[in-house]
């Protein structure tokens, strides 16, 4: 059944077959269907046109951001149907599951204080490597009221103009930004236990997962600089958390070696306890907890790379550089 008033938008570069999934999945059940292309070389753009999709290729003179992407797909959207209610953002790597479309419209009818909508993301070949594996548990969000969401979520149109959509100029974290500024105004944002998207993440080597979190500091650094103060404190309790597991044992180490010499090194420790707490923490398989808590504490690392990446960005006044990881 074709649904009235529903706009998709989906961002890619590069993503060849995996975009070609994306787009055949929503194109026959939406109003209207825009594509936005971050540079690619790879044919995406001919591609989107061939299945009669309406695409914008962004500006290459402007730095690229997924937030600049959104903006420009949803505005778009209301260029070719200014009725249109609801928007689904979905990112060029993943594919809407059947039904979908039709339970986040339903709901977001039903719910009208709810912005947003979005249910649970898979990953589509978690088998393939530790880091798609990685991926698969992250997606994963209990039903109910949230405070932020992903890429892949259904807004409501009034909403999204109210705030004025994503922030161009964020690298990362575009999304749980514009989730504190959507909940400051009343709204509401939920999860439903419906399946959403299948995400292909195709993460097969370290360095890969490196950037990828790399990334997730940057937001976290950034989140904290636009939103930390009260009563929101957005990303404060991530950015204490970066700093104290990546530089606190280090430290401790140098500051009691005049006394303890090599004994100070068992304030290292800390570590592989940590990741016996995380694992006692964690819910599901001992192969999986194990993954999780090791790779959570091994994460402080990378995220304090992004942390300090952000602040030689804002100490130069230097424009921030996308940090890819595919």
């Amino acid at each position: 059944m074709r649904l009235a008033r529903l706009g998709v938008v989906a961002i890619g570069r590069n993503e060849g077959e995996r975009l070609r999934r994306c787009l055949e999945s929503v194109r026959h059940q939406a109003d209207h269907v825009v594509y936005v292309d971050s540079g690619s070389t790879d044919g995406s753009l001919a591609m989107a046109r061939s299945l009669g999709v309406e695409c914008i290729e962004l500006d290459l003179s402007v730095p690229f951001t997924a937030a600049r992407a959104r903006n420009a797909g949803w505005r778009r959207l209301l260029e070719l149907s200014p009725d249109i209610q609801w928007i689904q953002f979905v990112d060029g790597d993943c594919e809407v599951v059947a039904g979908w479309l039709d339970q986040a419209q339903a709901f977001l009818a039903a719910h009208p204080r709810a912005a947003a909508v979005c249910g649970q993301r898979r990953e589509r070949h978690p088998e393939r490597s530790v880091y798609n594996l990685l991926c698969h548990l992250e997606w994963a969000k209990p039903p109910g009221l949230l405070k932020s969401f992903g890429g892949d979520v259904m807004l409501r149109r009034e909403a999204l103009e109210q705030v004025g959509g994503y922030r161009d100029d964020l690298i990362a974290g575009e999304e749980p930004e514009l989730c504190v500024r959507l909940r400051a105004r009343g709204w509401e944002l939920h999860a439903l236990p419906a399946e959403m998207t299948l995400h292909d993440a195709a993460m097969t080597r370290f360095r890969q997962w490196w950037l990828r979190i790399v990334r997730s500091g940057y937001a976290y650094a950034a989140g904290r600089h636009l939103h930390g103060a009260p009563p929101e404190r957005h990303c404060v309790r991530e950015t204490w958390r970066t700093w104290l597991w990546a530089l606190g044992p280090p430290a401790a180490v140098v500051a009691l070696w005049p006394w303890m010499s090599a004994w100070a090194l068992l304030v290292l420790c800390a570590y592989p306890l940590q990741v016996l707490r995380l694992f006692l923490r964690l819910s599901g398989p001992p192969r999986d907890r194990r993954l999780q808590a090791t790779f959570h504490t091994l994460g402080r690392f990378p995220e304090l790379v992004g942390h300090l990446q952000f602040w030689r960005d804002q100490l130069l006044g230097r424009r921030a550089r996308l940090i890819e990881y595919k």
